[in-house]
């Protein structure tokens, strides 16, 4: 008897989970085209005039989508600018065909491939959080795709713990999707809310941002699992290219906060701009870690004056 019920019980789980995956895309949609690469299909928005010099690609972190980069900084720098935004294979409307794609290494190549069926040389790279390793990696690995690179509270280093024991779980062969198949959107429909808001401490919470950031798609089996797979792997995959930043020679720009209770400033950003031979720092007091969303003016300002100074010495050089 107690089988039947607790058989019941998920399957009713199963149920939910698949009815509240099907309103949440709906509420959601693709707002761009899909560009198949090797391993993933992206999901692709491009906002912005296609004649206005360098273009500007801009990748989101963990637990995320590109709705986070593009409201409010998307939309204010591509008033001016190309804008390119990039669900990472896996999240938001972006898939990918092995969920062990989860590094740095492979998902920068997916991201460069991209960029060349678009027809897009160079750019310029603005990065936030576990995109802090992408960023990194194919500036490394993909320099000449590279112009600069814009770090927002970046994750570059390895760190001491883990990435939250729910995400080691989720990541675990049939345990992990048998939680993500049955309670993980209803729990999450919960803590969304508060989980979102801890990420902007010690800055409140803008009003709508679960809404306006598309977070519930988050929360989607698939979405979750593959997130877990992104975080479970990213210490590994920093300590890998770690010792290669000093090879980095592209302009870039460091911006973080104090405190900033998700990713340390400490053991990431002042690191690394320390060993990027051409890079400039900026650490502002009484910051969280969502930086595009809570300073999107002084962000967009570090960004043009980037270009402006790449775009001069090319054509001091030409």
């Amino acid at each position: 008897m107690i089988v039947f019920f607790l058989v019941t019980a998920l399957a009713l789980l199963v149920v939910v989970t698949l009815a509240g995956v099907w309103a949440v895309e709906r509420a959601f949609p693709p707002q761009g085209e899909m560009i198949a690469v090797a391993g993933a299909t992206l999901h692709v928005v491009d906002l912005g005039p296609r004649d206005a010099g360098l273009p500007i690609v801009m990748l989101h972190g963990a637990s995320s989508n590109l709705e986070v980069m593009r409201r409010p900084l998307g939309d204010l720098l591509a008033e001016k600018h190309r804008v390119i935004l990039i669900d990472r294979p896996g999240h938001g409307w972006s898939t990918r065909a092995r969920l062990e794609d989860s590094t740095a290494e492979v998902q920068a190549r997916m991201v460069d491939e991209a960029l060349a069926r678009l027809g897009i040389d160079r750019a310029v790279f603005v990065v936030h959080s576990w995109s802090g390793a992408l960023g990194a990696r194919l500036a490394l690995d993909h320099a000449d795709r590279v112009a600069g690179l814009v770090m927002l509270a970046p994750v570059t280093h390895p760190w001491r713990g883990g990435v939250g024991r729910y995400n080691e779980i989720i990541a675990t062969p049939v345990i992990g999707p048998l939680l993500a198949y049955t309670i993980t959107l209803p729990l999450g429909y919960l803590l969304a809310t508060p989980g979102a808001r801890n990420v902007f401490l010690p800055q409140m919470m803008p009003d709508g941002f679960v809404q306006d950031s598309a977070t519930p798609l988050l929360l989607r089996p698939r979405e979750f699992i593959a997130n877990a797979y992104d975080l479970v792997t990213l210490k590994a995959s920093v300590a890998a290219q770690a010792s290669r930043y000093g090879e980095i020679s592209v302009p870039t720009v460091v911006i973080a906060g104090e405190p900033d209770k998700t990713v340390s400033t400490n053991i990431h950003a002042r690191p690394f701009a320390a060993t990027v031979p051409n890079a400039k720092l900026i650490v502002l007091p009484d910051l969280g870690h969502m930086v595009q969303t809570t300073e999107p003016d002084l962000v967009k300002t570090e960004i043009e004056a980037l270009i402006a100074a790449i775009t001069s010495e090319k054509a001091a050089a030409d």
